[in-house]
Order: C-alpha cells, then sequence, then structure tokens
C-alpha cells in the first residue's frame, strides 16, 4: 500500500534561460546605484508631494489621472518606512535621512526591468522567431530613455509595463484558444489581461489608449469566431460573456477598488479639499467637518447659515456683504443704486452668515418645532450683522452691465421699492416636496419679481476694483434653462436661530453649532465627484522650459534635463539611443510599405508570403504599429504642456516592430544564402552600434561618471538637445 514511498518524488520544470538572463540583466540594469543620486529628480518634486500625503492620510487631488500609481509609490514609501515628512519644493534638493529613496524608487525600477522579458514573451506569442524575441527584449534593455525614466520615483515604466503585461496575456489567451478554450489556464490569461488593462489605465489615462486597442482587436477575433461554424451558439454565448466580464466587468470593478482604497486611505482633511463640495469635506477628518460637525440637517425659518458657490472654482467663495454701498457712479460713468454691496468671498468671516426669513412673518428664530423650507418655497434672506435684505432689481451690474445688479437693501425713500422675494429651486431633489438641506442640497434662487438667478459671476471675469475690495461679483442673470454650478449654493455652516435680539444674535452667529447629526457620503457619491474633478480640473498650462511638441519626439529633436550636480558636471538627461529610435521609425515604415504592397497583390491573388507567415505578420502589425498610433496620435489632439516622457509608450511598440521586420526581410525577401549572410552582417553591425551608442550616452542616463565641458560637447549631437554646460 505504501509502495510509492520507495521512489522519490520526482518534480520536472522547464526553465527558459533566454528569460532567465534577461530578467537578470534587466533588473541590473534598471537597479544598479538606485539611490543615486540622493536628490529630488525632475517630477519627483510633484509626486513625492502625494506620497507624503498618503503617509498623512491627508487628502488631495491630482487632475493627471487616477489614484493607482500614486499608491504605488506611496507603497514604496510605506515599505521603506517614510513618515512623509519632507519637503518637496525644488529640484536638486537633498533628501533628508528619514527619506528612503532607494524604496520610493524601487517599484518603478521593478516594472521597467520586468519590461524587458515580457518584450522577449510578446514577440514569441506572435510566433515570431527566439532570435528576433532576444532582440526586441535586447532593445528594450538598452534604450536609455527607458532606463532613465525607470530609476526614479515616476510613472512611465509603471504604465508601460502593465500596457505590455495586458498585450502578452491577450496573445497567450489568443494562442490557448485554439487548442483548450476555458481550461484554468485560459482563463488566468483572460482575467490577467482585464487586470493589467485596469492597473494601466489607473497609473494614468494614456492607459485607456492601449485598452481600446485590445478591445478592438478582442472585438475583430470574436468577429471572426462568430463566421467560423465549428463554434456553436452556446459556445460563441460563452465566450462572449467570458470577455465580457474579463475585459470590461472587472476592469470597471477594479476602477473602482483604486478609488475606494484611495479615499479609504485619505481620510483627513487637507489643502486639496477645498475644490470639493461642502458635502465631501464635511467627509473629511478635520477641517469643514470639524466645522460642521453636527449641524442641523433641514434648513428651516430662522436658520443662520452660510451659502457656498457650487462651482468652486477657481476659488471656493460665499455669499457675502458688508456695510460698504456701491458707487454712485462707477468709472465708465454708468450709475448704480447706491445700495449695500453683496459679493462672493473666498474666506470665512462672520459677514458670510444670513438668516433665512419667512416673508409672512418678522421673527428671525427658528420656531419649535422648526417649519422646514422645502422646494418652491418664497423665503427672504437677511444679512446676519446688518440685518438688511438680500435684492436685486432693473440696475445694471458693475461689472456684467447685461446682469441685474444685486444688492442690500436700503430705503433711501427715492421710490426704488424692495424687491427681496426669492424662491428656492432644489436642483439635485428628488421630488418636488424635498426640503432643503445642510451641505447636500444644491440649491439656485430664483427673483420673485424679475426671475433672476442669484450667480456669482466673478469666476468669468475680474474681480470687483478697490472699492469693493477686490471680492468676486454676484448678480442677477436671467432666468435660463441651463443650472450652470455657478448658479447653485449649498448651505454649508449651519445652526438654528434662537435670538430676536440683534446684539444677542451677533454673539451667536460668532459661536459654532453644537447639534449633532451625521451627513457622510456614500462611496459611490464621493467617487462620482472625485472622478469629475480629476476629469474637468485644469490647471493652467504654462509653457515649461523642457515641454516640446508631438511632432518632436519622432526625430527626437529635444531632449529633458532630469538633474545635474550642485558642483561637478554630472548630470542626467532623458535622452533616447539614437540608432534605435532611427531603426523604430525607419521599421515602421517598412511595415507600412511591404504590408500595403501585400494587400494590392493579394487582392490580385497573388501571393508574395505563405499564409503561415501572413498571420503573424498582420499580428504583429495590428499590435505595434497599432500600439503606436493609439499612444502617439492622441497627443496632437490634445491642449496640455507635453513633454517627451510622453512618447515612451508608443515608442515601446514600435521598438517591438523592429526584429518583426528585420526577421521578415531575411526571411522571406532576402532569398539566396549569400543575401542571407550579408544581411546577418549587417543585423550584426547595427546591433553593435546600438550598443556603442548606449554606452556612449551612459553617463547622462546614469548621471556618472562625471563629465567635462568639451566631452558634454560632444554629447550634443543636435542644435535643439539642452546639454547643460557649467562655467568655469
Amino acid at each position: 500500500m505504501l509502495g510509492f514511498l520507495k521512489k522519490p518524488v520526482v518534480v520536472t520544470a522547464g526553465i527558459n534561460m533566454n528569460l532567465m538572463a534577461l530578467t537578470v540583466v534587466g533588473l541590473i540594469s534598471r537597479l544598479w546605484g538606485l539611490s543615486y543620486p540622493r536628490a529630488v529628480v525632475f517630477d519627483e518634486v510633484y509626486y513625492g508631494q502625494f506620497v507624503s500625503l498618503y503617509m498623512k492620510r491627508i487628502f488631495f487631488v491630482d487632475d493627471s489621472g487616477p489614484p493607482f500609481g500614486h499608491m504605488l509609490l506611496a507603497l514604496g514609501g510605506y515599505l521603506g518606512g517614510f513618515d512623509g515628512n519632507f519637503l518637496w519644493n525644488r529640484i536638486g534638493a537633498e533628501y533628508s535621512m528619514n527619506v528612503p529613496v532607494w524604496s520610493l524608487r524601487l517599484l518603478p525600477a521593478l516594472a521597467g526591468a520586468l519590461c524587458v522579458p515580457l518584450a522577449y514573451q510578446i514577440l514569441v506569442e506572435l510566433q515570431f522567431s527566439h532570435c528576433a524575441a532576444l532582440g526586441a527584449a535586447l532593445l528594450i534593455l538598452l534604450e536609455n530613455s527607458l532606463i532613465t525614466q525607470s530609476r526614479f520615483m515616476l510613472l512611465e515604466s509603471i504604465l508601460i509595463f502593465f500596457i505590455l503585461l495586458a498585450v502578452l496575456s491577450y496573445l497567450k489567451v489568443y494562442n490557448l484558444q485554439k487548442h483548450s478554450s476555458f481550461s484554468g489556464s485560459w482563463w488566468f490569461w483572460l482575467l490577467l489581461t482585464g487586470v493589467a488593462c485596469s492597473c494601466a489605465v489607473g497609473v494614468k489615462y494614456m492607459g485607456l489608449f492601449t485598452y481600446v486597442l485590445l478591445l478592438a482587436i478582442a472585438g475583430l477575433h470574436f468577429w471572426h469566431m462568430i463566421g467560423d461554424q465549428n463554434f456553436s451558439n452556446v459556445s460563441l454565448m460563452c465566450h462572449f460573456l467570458a470577455r465580457g466580464l474579463a475585459l470590461i466587468i472587472l476592469p470597471m470593478a477594479m476602477y473602482l477598488s483604486f478609488f475606494y482604497v484611495h479615499l479609504t486611505l485619505l481620510y483627513r482633511s487637507g489643502p486639496h479639499d477645498q475644490i470639493m463640495t461642502s458635502a465631501f469635506q464635511a467627509s473629511l477628518e478635520g477641517g469643514l467637518a470639524r466645522i460642521t460637525q453636527g449641524q442641523p440637517l433641514e434648513v428651516a425659518y430662522g436658520s443662520q447659515i452660510t451659502l457656498r458657490n457650487v462651482l468652486g472654482k477657481p476659488v471656493q467663495c460665499w455669499l457675502h456683504s458688508h456695510t460698504n454701498t456701491y458707487p454712485i457712479r462707477y468709472e465708465n460713468g454708468r450709475g448704480s443704486s447706491h445700495q449695500q454691496q453683496v459679493t462672493c468671498y473666498p474666506f470665512k468671516d462672520v459677514n458670510n452668515w444670513w438668516i433665512v426669513k419667512d416673508p409672512g412673518m418678522q421673527q428671525l428664530v427658528v420656531s419649535n418645532p422648526p417649519r422646514p423650507v422645502r422646494h418652491g418655497h418664497i423665503v427672504q434672506l437677511v444679512h446676519g450683522i446688518t440685518t438688511r435684505y438680500l435684492n436685486t432689481h432693473d440696475v445694471a451690474a458693475p461689472l456684467s452691465p447685461h446682469s441685474q445688479e444685486v444688492s442690500c437693501y436700503i430705503d433711501y425713500n427715492i421710490s426704488m421699492p424692495a424687491q427681496n422675494l426669492w424662491r428656492v429651486e432644489i436642483v439635485n431633489r428628488e421630488s418636488d416636496t424635498d426640503v432643503w438641506k445642510t451641505i447636500l442640497s444644491e440649491v439656485r434662487f430664483v427673483h420673485v419679481n424679475t426671475s433672476a438667478v442669484l450667480k456669482a459671476s466673478g469666476f468669468f471675469g475680474a474681480s470687483l476694483p478697490e472699492w469693493g475690495y477686490r471680492q468676486l461679483e454676484v448678480v442677477g442673470e436671467k432666468l435660463s434653462k441651463g443650472y450652470h454650478q455657478s448658479m447653485l449654493w449649498n448651505v454649508e455652516e449651519h445652526r438654528y436661530g434662537k435670538s430676536q435680539e440683534q446684539n444677542e444674535r451677533e454673539v451667536e452667529l460668532h459661536s459654532p453649532t453644537q447639534m449633532d447629526i451625521s451627513k457622510n457620503l456614500s462611496f459611490m457619491a464621493k467617487f462620482m465627484e472625485l472622478q469629475w474633478k480629476i476629469l474637468t480640473l485644469k490647471n493652467e498650462d504654462t509653457e515649461h522650459k523642457y515641454s516640446s511638441s508631438a511632432l518632436d519626439w519622432i526625430t527626437m529633436d529635444t531632449n529633458i534635463a532630469y538633474w545635474l550636480h550642485p558642483t561637478s558636471g554630472a548630470q542626467i538627461h532623458l535622452l533616447g539611443n539614437v540608432v534605435t529610435w532611427a531603426s523604430a521609425n525607419v521599421a515602421a515604415l517598412v511595415y507600412v510599405c511591404l504590408s500595403l504592397w501585400y494587400l494590392v497583390r493579394r487582392r490580385r491573388k497573388i501571393y508574395d508570403i505563405p499564409e503561415g507567415a501572413w498571420q503573424p505578420w498582420v499580428a504583429a502589425g495590428g499590435i505595434c504599429v497599432g500600439g503606436w498610433a493609439v499612444n502617439y496620435f492622441p497627443f496632437f489632439l490634445m491642449e496640455k504642456t507635453l513633454f517627451l516622457y510622453h512618447y515612451l509608450p508608443a515608442l515601446t511598440f514600435q521598438i517591438l516592430l523592429i526584429p518583426v521586420v528585420l526577421q521578415h526581410l531575411s526571411d522571406h525577401l532576402c532569398r539566396s544564402l549569400l543575401l542571407k549572410s550579408m544581411f546577418s552582417a549587417l543585423t550584426v553591425a547595427w546591433f553593435s552600434s546600438v550598443y556603442l551608442v548606449h554606452c556612449t550616452f551612459r553617463p547622462l542616463t546614469y548621471g556618472e561618471p562625471s563629465l567635462s565641458v568639451p566631452e558634454l560637447k560632444d554629447l550634443r549631437w543636435k542644435d535643439s538637445w539642452n546639454i547643460l554646460l557649467r562655467k568655469q
């Protein structure tokens, strides 16, 4: 019974030594001297701020993309024991001893190193020779720009890793489908495709380009399956559902999970939350939550409130008034009502408080029980400190003459009656009987007499002159069908007024609220708001010294100086291997020309290459040329500051095309043994030049050894390159 114990248990495993060797040299090239320089390198000054905020659990918004890449960088800091205490204010600043430089740069370096074996496997899965696959991996290994970008706390190497992983996983699925659909390995690679796609998009929205490409290729493959009679209807439906689950549902779920983790980690208020709505701010620990915790939920007649404009950009501001009046005449000669000024003020102030009054009653306190204000109710807004009523009339606003002036009414007894009735319209209501709620309700105030809507117009023009203390203009805008956010307001701070006397009420207005009602947002509500802010929040694009256009990238007419040693000539540049970049362009051109030639001749029933070679050729074009195109051409449509590193994902696909074209030329165009030998010799010479250029620019890739001024001048192969020369 126990006879099987008489023989040893033997496990055999096949090890691809090419793959192992490429992984090792990839790790060496990216990890060697990773802590050098021990100073802030280019965009580390940008990403480092977010890492510090993660370490301190402080909320932030980055309009450059989703949070997954930032979380991976923060993971490196967490593993290294980083406490977040470092001032990221200057490129070249020396890191303090509490900053784990090696750990912070580790994950980008690992991702860059693993791109080398991934390139090898992609070519193998495309049915090209191991020699071609080895060539692709070595070109990725020796590409100076990819090395530079992967050795610092930057996101491009992580993005490229997930892009290549997604491509490899889908190719595995496609090849396994021929003989083992729905097997364990088939499901593994299919699910990994979806995971890698979601991770790529989660790192940077540039990952969406490759994701869409793979969806298109998967759709094309499924279209061909529909025409294959070997697949039954049930089998086709199963394939369709499997792909929908793995390539659409799973990536969406993972994308949501990135934000869930992000919002779970960052629960503290910080400098970035001011652009979020009051409800979002109140959900964070500290900041507004400290002020608003426990406020009454329902706004009632007699409530004391502050009204924040929902738009919140370029700065947040609150409806405000003060004792100063509009000048009798403006600088352009137009007259005003000389009423009390109403503005939108970007700071918290006691003059931001207003009292919601019932027009039919004189009291300014909340009754018992409170009478809530509902959608459609008519109210008067009384300024808490001056007790004047919010008013608008047919007088031109100071900066927006097409709109009505908004003021707090002063009775000058000049036959200009008060017009101070406002209809409350809850824009995000669920029903027409909804109660006006603190923080949650987005409200617009429609003037009863003129149908004008209370609007903060200062977001679209200049602030008021000196007489208005440079505060933002508030106007009455004629009623429109749209709901622009500048017309929407939400109650931020709220208390139930108890004092009828003005002196007692002023003391009350200066006091904090005390009641205990929670207003936490759901995850989906926070996700939708944060996602919208990321997509719509635009920093002012300014011309950068090293910014470039997409046309500059193909011929590498630009570079980026990442770091300069403070005393020596040692420096690091984002600069590619000139031979590789030129060869990639030639390979793309040759591929397109040959493909067009083959297509025309195949249309005439002339087949220059066998079908077994045609299918891998087309597949390589779909992946490599398609990957280059979708990661390059969209930048021509973008209105943002562009840098050379934006081209690296497209370049990676183009590099993969080089050995594809070389093998094709050798196998199908070099028909004699002599031609094949000559072509092989030329390929070896070409590859030697790639290695030679890599070594030549190695000091600018790794930052050492330090070069003299003449040596640096010799490396300036193009006049457009900005090599830094220190004055002697």
